[in-house]
């Protein structure tokens, strides 16, 4: 009886100590972030319930398993398990701490600065940091499992014997993977690129949705993803539209006749944009930029706050100025004349040669010279 009631008590003690515990904390937190508003920390803490309970659960059962006699002839095997389930349960919970610590410190940057690109800065190192220190964190926890056998232990003396030629042909086979992650951290602090940014690359137009330490995503306006490497971004020229400020100036031109009111045209182009939301009002004008026999080409320029302002600015300006065009001034439009053309004015015969015809056809007078004689 003793045998099956001892078991009995510790896992079950063991499970109601954890979940006691885990109450307690979880109440301590809850509080904490209702006094503390301003800082997400304590809010962020609370995911790590489940890995803190894990690992309080696992470290009392590795401490008194060996007492209750629990699955007697298989204390090792259990004592190496609980100890793998420890130092996972510890990896998880140091990330998840590791994780709410590094959102908080981009959370009260975001709110003390105002300037959207340095705060897209900002975010990008937070999370290229954040997969660094999970990786890390990841790889320690990996060996520190290893370690945990025998076996393990006594293949270290030969392994770091062997780490100078496996460290050589681990580099040269995975020579593009160190390259893009040396690349992800060159674009995360050296601010190349950030989360948010509006790129152009291989004449595609997205947004930058997720950077990690080896690729990087576009999302473009038709909502497909291009995924590149990063080391694309620090070998060949792209155009970032967002580097410094996001703000940007668009164009629209238009071909025309010649005969096209110029100056009507910049009015209404100042009217058609007072009535778009998207125009942020710093800059406009209209202008001819060139001319051909047939049209000319007017050229109309606005300006936006982002990228895709510019972009709706732009579409409302062309559809609503050829709809007043075709409404109010129709001869603009370019056409193609069929008409014949004007003959040059004929010009009138020499007075001594002949006079005007009067209204019968006849000459009214004739005058000539009569011959030289020698």
């Amino acid at each position: 009886m003793e045998n099956v009631l001892r078991p009995m008590i510790v896992i079950g003690g063991s499970v109601l100590l954890t979940l006691a515990i885990g109450w307690v904390t979880d109440r301590l937190l809850r509080k904490a972030d209702e006094r503390h508003r301003d800082t997400p920390l304590w809010g962020l803490l609370r995911r790590g319930g489940v890995p803190y309970q894990l690992l309080l659960c696992a470290a009392l059962l590795r401490g008194s398993y060996g007492r209750a006699k629990l699955l007697e002839g298989h204390q090792v095997g259990v004592g190496r398990m609980l100890t793998l389930v420890l130092i996972g349960s510890a990896a998880w919970l140091v990330i998840r701490i590791a994780g709410a610590i590094l959102e908080t410190t981009y959370s009260r940057y975001a709110r003390a600065h105002r300037d959207a690109a340095r705060v897209r800065r900002v975010r990008t190192q937070v999370e290229l940091i954040m997969r660094v220190v999970s990786a890390i964190v990841s790889v320690v926890a990996i060996a520190a499992m290893l370690l945990t056998f025998p076996a393990m232990r006594t293949a270290g003396a030969s392994l770091l014997a062997s780490a100078g030629i496996l460290g050589i042909v681990a580099g040269v086979a995975a020579q593009s993977t160190l390259s893009n992650l040396f690349a992800g951290l060159q674009i995360a602090f050296g601010d190349m690129v950030r989360i948010g940014d509006t790129v152009v690359v291989d004449s595609q137009w997205g947004t930058v949705e997720e950077i990690t330490l080896t690729y990087l995503t576009v999302r473009t306006w038709d909502e497909r993803r291009f995924t590149m490497p990063v080391s694309y971004f620090t070998s060949k020229p792209f155009e970032n539209w967002s580097r410094g400020t996001a703000q940007m100036t668009g164009t629209v031109f238009w071909h025309l006749d010649h005969s096209a009111p110029v100056e009507a045209m910049r009015e209404k182009l100042h009217d058609i944009l007072r009535e778009i939301p998207a125009w942020d009002g710093r800059a406009h004008g209209l202008v001819v930029t060139d001319s051909t026999p047939n049209t000319i080409q007017v050229r109309a320029l606005m300006t936006a706050k982002d990228a895709d302002d510019i972009w709706a600015v732009r579409v409302a300006v062309r559809e609503r100025m050829l709809t007043w065009l075709v409404a109010e001034h129709p001869y603009a439009l370019p056409r193609v004349n069929t008409a014949e053309a004007v003959l040059p004015p004929q010009p009138l015969p020499s007075p001594d040669r002949a006079r005007l015809r009067t209204d019968d056809g006849l000459p009214e007078s004739v005058s000539f010279r009569a011959p030289h004689r020698r």
